[in-house]
């Protein structure tokens, strides 16, 4: 099959911009949670994954389809139905992000706030020092990483479902049109 045809029955989904702030984020995490908390690395990466964070919010209202919020995000009530119907092995593909996929996006970005402003806070002649905002700086990076695991299982379930690479579908931007393409 030649690549004009596989790229006729793709359909572009995830702009450049999601998919450069979902791998900057990747690089930007991965780099923040093992460098040694310093100044010299540690501390920038914190302020440049904030600075990431809050444009892909912006983003969320003024991307493209598949990049706003109105898009993905989904009722709790919606969200449990389509965990049910995932776990009986019938969740319905969607092109974009799934119900549960939505939620994740939203609890990933609101906890990277959380951790990269704590960390900020940390810094700051008001919150210095300030044991609960250090310890508030902890807990929310590993919490982040739970929901990495979670987000990475969501990931995995879903494309040995549909029979679909989201790997590469978030590294390209396309998907099939059909599932198992």
């Amino acid at each position: 099959m030649s690549g004009d045809t596989v790229r006729a029955r793709e359909v572009r989904v995830w702009d450049r911009f999601v998919r450069l702030f979902h791998w900057g984020t990747v690089a930007l995490f991965a780099t923040a949670f093992l460098s040694p908390d310093d100044k010299a690395l540690h501390e920038p990466v914190g302020y440049v994954l904030l600075a990431l964070v809050m444009l892909r919010i912006g983003w969320g209202f003024v991307g493209p389809r598949h990049a706003r919020f109105t898009n993905f995000l989904a009722s709790p009530a919606a969200v449990l139905r389509y965990l049910r119907l995932l776990r009986q092995g019938r969740a319905p593909r969607y092109l974009g992000h799934n119900p549960a996929g939505g939620m994740m996006i939203v609890l990933l970005l609101v906890m990277l706030v959380v951790v990269a402003g704590s960390g900020w806070m940390t810094e700051t002649d008001r919150w210095f020092g300030v044991p609960w905002v250090d310890h508030l700086h902890h807990i929310s990076a590993k919490l982040l990483l739970v929901l990495v695991g979670l987000h990475l299982t969501g990931v995995i379930v879903s494309s040995g479902l549909h029979r679909e690479n989201l790997v590469r579908a978030m590294i390209t931007g396309r998907k099939p049109v059909e599932p198992g393409i």
